[in-house]
């Protein structure tokens, strides 16, 4: 079955351009020129992989991107003509996968999707139980792709979950950036290892959020060298 592409972007010679390499790729692809059209579209075709624009007219891409994880776990990709970090921060922490700034090559835009979706969304088949880590009050389900503290549940995006089971997969053992990207984007992701940092704040965040310092305990920082999970 083909892999459905959407691209949400007003200039409609690189919406072609990207179609035309997606397409020789074997992608299903769908274009939208504007925020609210991409969304209707997104909701129409439930995409696997989203391009989106940072700057568009309407809505811009941040706020299609916040509503578009309201409903949507597919792939996102954004381009942006902006360097800055803290724009590249924002959009990762609300729910980008990857970022490429303008102006890039095509071939490096199909070669991050394909990077993405080498990393799976859903759980394995398996039975509920069956790999479940318990850490005291902490249980993680990976069939399930659940998080519970105790009587309360964790929210947490997919790689966000993924991040979390690498690094419970062996409490104690230090991963470095490099080794997480590996793990969790792939090893051909060829982006910065900045994501990691960003991420890793998302998922204590949230861990937080259920159950006061519970990210602090549980996920570490190792100065100057990585993350480590703390069996506590």
């Amino acid at each position: 079955m083909d892999i459905r592409a959407l691209i949400i972007e007003d200039e409609k010679n690189l919406a072609g351009l990207l179609r035309g390499y997606l397409e020789r790729e074997g992608f299903e692809v769908h274009e939208a020129f504007s925020g609210e059209t991409g969304l209707a579209v997104a909701r129409r075709i439930e995409p696997d992989v989203v391009v989106l624009d940072w700057m568009l007219p309407g809505l811009d891409g941040m706020e299609i991107l916040r509503e578009l994880r309201r409903f949507s776990e597919a792939y996102v990709i954004m381009l942006t003509a902006r360097t800055e970090e803290v724009d590249k921060i924002v959009g990762l922490s609300a729910g980008a996968d990857d970022y490429l700034t303008k102006p890039f090559s095509p071939g490096e835009l199909v070669a991050r999707i394909r990077a993405m979706l080498r990393r799976p969304r859903d759980g394995a088949a398996t039975t509920p139980e069956e790999n479940q880590l318990v850490f005291g009050e902490l249980e993680i389900n990976p069939a399930r792709r659940q998080v519970r503290l105790g009587e309360d549940e964790a929210s947490l995006t997919a790689l966000e979950f993924d991040l979390l089971v690498a690094l419970a997969s062996r409490p104690g053992f230090v991963f470095g950036r490099r080794r997480l990207l590996e793990r969790v984007w792939g090893e051909d992701y060829f982006g910065d290892d900045h994501v990691v940092d960003v991420h890793i704040a998302n998922l204590r965040k949230k861990l937080n959020a259920a159950r006061e310092g519970a990210g602090n305990r549980y996920v570490r920082t190792v100065r100057g060298v990585g993350y480590r999970f703390e069996d506590v």
